[in-house]
C-alpha cells in the first residue's frame, strides 16, 4: 500500500492511499483532512473491466461462465445472477430441486465469503500478528488489540485468540471451496448453475458429503466467529459511531425460498430518507457525470437501456465506475443493507454477547438502531448474516430430494430479455440481457462495487463509501487506519 499526505489547496491536509490494499479489487481512496477528521473524499477505480462489450455477439449462455471472470472471490454471485437473466429471457422455469441445489452452491460461497472478509482482510487491523507477511508492512500507530487493552496479559489473550483463528479460517475456507465444487463442479468459476436449473442430479451419498462439510464450517461460525466480532466491538466501542453514511439502503433479495420467486430467505426492499419501501427497479438510475464513460443522451439512464462507452480521457471524471441511484440517491449495498431491510432475529450468541459484552438488549436486527450504521456494525451484519446463511442450509439441505430432476432445458428465443436480480456477498448484483438474433444484444452489470464505491454523480451528490468516510478520525496523519478501517468493512 503506497500512501502520500500533502497540504490541499485550502490549507487541509489530503491523503491518497494507492492501492487500497485488502480489498477484492483495485481501489484508490483520498480523503482530506481537517483537526483530525475527513472532511472529504474520493473512491477512484483505475481499472476498466469491459465484460459488457466482451460479452455482445455472444451465445446468450456464454454470460454465466463469462461473468464469473469478474470476481474470483464471488463467482457464484455473477453466475447466479446471469443464468437467473438467461431464465426469464428463455422463459424456462427451473425445477424444485434445482432451485435449492443452486442455493446451495451459492450459500456455500457466501460462508467462505463472509469468512474470507473478516478474517483474512479485515482483521489485521485489529489482531497483531507475528512481524511477516501479510501481518506487516502496518502502519507505526496501528490501533491494534495490544494497543487498546491495557492489561498485559488480557491483550496477549484476546489477540492470541484473535490470531488462532485467523490460521483455523484458511481451513474453514477450503471446506467450504470444496462444498461448492461439490455440486458447482470446481471453484472458483462453477460450472453446475446454468440457464434452466443445475446441472448435477444430487445423490445422497453426496448430500451426505456435503453436510458433514458445513457441519464443521457451521461450528466455526457459531463458535468462533461470531464470539470474536462482538469480542472485537467491545475493545473498539469507538467503531460503533464511525462511519455512518447515508443510512440509505437496497436489497434485492437473495436465496429463493418458492419457484416463483415470491420469497427469499434475505428479502428485497429499500430503506431511504428513513422510511421501507418495496424495490422498484424502474426507479434505479446509472450515472456517469464524474465516472470515465459517455452517454448518448445526459443524465441517468436506466439499466435496460444502459451503455458502456469509456471515456478515460473525459474532464472531471475520476472512476471507472458508473453511480447507481435510486430514486436518484445514494445507497449502500451489503450484508448491513440486507440485514436492515429484512431485520431478522439475532444468533443466540449475538444476543447473549450483546447483552453481557454491551449491555444491550435486542431481539432483532434493528434493535442495535445507529449502531448498525458504522464500522464495527457492519462486521456484525455480515457475522449475523453467515449465521443466517447457515441455518438456511440445514434447512435446505433437508428440503433437497436425492435423485430428482435439476434441470430443464430451454431454447433460445430469436428476442428476449431478462434481469437477474440477486445479492452477491458484498451487496445488490443485477445482470440485464437483451437477445437478438439469438445472440446477446445489450448485456448491463450493476453490481456492490458500483453501489457502494462509485464516485459522485451528476448531481455532485458522493457515493456511499465516499460518505461514510466523511468525519472519520484521523488523528495521526501518517497513520490513517481508520481510513481503511472504513473502507474494508464495506468489503469493496
Amino acid at each position: 500500500m503506497s500512501q502520500a499526505a500533502h497540504p490541499a489547496a485550502d490549507g487541509n491536509v489530503k491523503i491518497a492511499i494507492d492501492p487500497m490494499t485488502r480489498v477484492e479489487g483495485h481501489l484508490k481512496i483520498e480523503v482530506e483532512v481537517k483537526d483530525g477528521k475527513v472532511v472529504d473524499a474520493k473512491c477512484f477505480g483505475g481499472m476498466f473491466r469491459g465484460f459488457e462489450q466482451i460479452l455482445k455477439g455472444r451465445d446468450p449462455r456464454d454470460s454465466s461462465q463469462i461473468v464469473q471472470r469478474i470476481c474470483g472471490v464471488c463467482p457464484t454471485a455473477h453466475c447466479t445472477a446471469s443464468v437467473m437473466a438467461q431464465d426469464e429471457a428463455f422463459g424456462v422455469k427451473v425445477p424444485t430441486n434445482g432451485r435449492i441445489t443452486r442455493n446451495l452452491i451459492f450459500g456455500s460461497n457466501y460462508l467462505q465469503s463472509h469468512i474470507l472478509h473478516f478474517y483474512h482482510l479485515a482483521a489485521l487491523d485489529y489482531v497483531k500478528g507475528p512481524d511477516v507477511s501479510p501481518f506487516v508492512p502496518r502502519y507505526a500507530n496501528a490501533d491494534l488489540l495490544t494497543d487498546r487493552i491495557k492489561d498485559g496479559a488480557k491483550a496477549e489473550a484476546t489477540n492470541t485468540y484473535g490470531l488462532n483463528q485467523y490460521l483455523k479460517a484458511l481451513e474453514i475456507r477450503r471446506i467450504c471451496h470444496e462444498m461448492v465444487a461439490m455440486f458447482g463442479g470446481r471453484m472458483p468459476h462453477v460450472q453446475g448453475i446454468v440457464g434452466g436449473g443445475a446441472t448435477q442430479i444430487p445423490t445422497a451419498e453426496k448430500l451426505a458429503e456435503y453436510a458433514a462439510r458445513f457441519k464443521e464450517v457451521q461450528k466455526f461460525v457459531v463458535e468462533e466467529y461470531l464470539p470474536l466480532v462482538y469480542t472485537l466491538g467491545s475493545v473498539y466501542t469507538d467503531l460503533f459511531a464511525t462511519g455512518v453514511g447515508y443510512k440509505n439502503v437496497i436489497a434485492f433479495g437473495v436465496f429463493p425460498q418458492d419457484d416463483e420467486h415470491k420469497t427469499f430467505m434475505l428479502k428485497p426492499g429499500v430503506f431511504i430518507d428513513g422510511k421501507d419501501e418495496a424495490l422498484d427497479p424502474k426507479l434505479i438510475k446509472e450515472y456517469v457525470g464524474y465516472s470515465f464513460f459517455d452517454y448518448s443522451t445526459p443524465g441517468g439512464l436506466h439499466y435496460s437501456v444502459g451503455e458502456t462507452v469509456p471515456n478515460p480521457d473525459k474532464p472531471g471524471a475520476y472512476s471507472f465506475v458508473k453511480a447507481p441511484r435510486y430514486k436518484d440517491k445514494p445507497c449502500e449495498v451489503g450484508p448491513l443493507a440486507r440485514m436492515w431491510v429484512a431485520n431478522p432475529e439475532l444468533s443466540p450468541v449475538g444476543k447473549k454477547l450483546l447483552k453481557d459484552l454491551y449491555g444491550i438488549e435486542a431481539k432483532n436486527f434493528r434493535d442495535l438502531g445507529d449502531k448498525a450504521f458504522s464500522i464495527m456494525g457492519r462486521h456484525v451484519a455480515r457475522a449475523e448474516e453467515t449465521w443466517l446463511v447457515a441455518v438456511a442450509i440445514e434447512k435446505w439441505l433437508k428440503d433437497i430430494k436425492p435423485g430428482e430432476e435439476t434441470y430443464a432445458k430451454p431454447e433460445i428465443p430469436d428476442a428476449g430479455e431478462g434481469t437477474g436480480f440477486t445479492e452477491a456477498p458484498r451487496g445488490s448484483l443485477l445482470h440485464y440481457l437483451k437477445i437478438k438474433d439469438k445472440k446477446i444484444d445489450n448485456y448491463q452489470i450493476v453490481s456492490a462495487t458500483l453501489w457502494n464505491c462509485n464516485p459522485r454523480d451528476d448531481m455532485g451528490q458522493r457515493g456511499p463509501v465516499e460518505e461514510a468516510l466523511i468525519g472519520v478520525p484521523v488523528p495521526d496523519i501518517k497513520n490513517p487506519v481508520n481510513v481503511g478501517r472504513l473502507v474494508r468493512a464495506f468489503d469493496p
